[in-house]
């Protein structure tokens, strides 16, 4: 087994990339998913967070509205680490579940949005760790167009987690999404003949973007 983060900031693309690597081969871990699952209605997490900020982050069922949390974590740093608190040690519990299922050559790829943020590469024992890459002005352009945020939000959300080049300095393999969907192929493809050559431990990568 051969396992890989995959991160990047908002709106640069990291999800298209891991899906297209998933089509090559890859079992996704989503650290999104599981987080969403570890605060659902009954969940530890769920009533872990609502005791700390309150029933007005319930939507109507009951469950956490993402945006009401987001709004309070992402303008409180106090209430950021807090929720982090909560949430990670039990992401942490699920992910090394499911990577202890992964089997004798298989290719897991965790997207870990925050993986420059947590020490993640330590925390679950990765082999390598792929970033994408984008600069601030384009996934700024990509939330406003894709998502339906607010620039200002946007902004917000980008200035909240590790900058572009904490992230490209723990890389062991950068794609940089400035181009087409056509390119990102290209690229993505280049990032799985990596993580297959990573896999046999034949030596250290060489193209499209690699750094050792």
């Amino acid at each position: 087994m051969v396992a890989i983060g995959c991160t990047g900031g908002i709106g640069s693309g990291k999800s298209t990339v891991a899906a297209l690597l998933e089509r090559r081969g890859a079992r996704l871990v989503d650290v999104d998913a599981i987080s969403h699952a570890v605060t659902a209605p009954g969940a530890p997490g769920h009533r872990a967070v609502v005791a700390r900020f309150g029933e007005g982050i319930l939507g109507p069922d009951g469950s956490i509205d993402r945006g009401s949390l987001a709004a309070v974590v992402f303008a409180d740093r106090t209430a950021r680490r807090d929720l982090e608190r909560i949430v990670h040690p039990l992401v942490l519990a699920v992910m090394h579940s499911q990577l202890a299922l992964a089997t004798k050559g298989e290719v897991v790829l965790c997207v870990l949005p925050l993986l420059a943020e947590t020490g993640a590469r330590d925390r679950y024992g990765l082999d390598g760790v792929l970033v994408v890459d984008a600069p601030e002005d384009l996934a700024v352009e990509r939330l406003v167009r894709d998502r339906g945020m607010e620039e200002a939000d946007a902004r917000a959300r980008i200035a909240a987690q590790a900058d572009r080049f904490t992230r490209i300095a723990l890389a062991d393999y950068v794609i940089f999404n400035v181009g087409t969907l056509e390119e990102l192929e290209v690229m993505t493809e280049g990032a799985w003949r990596w993580i297959e050559r990573l896999g046999r431990r034949a030596g250290p990568p060489g193209a499209n973007g690699a750094r050792r």
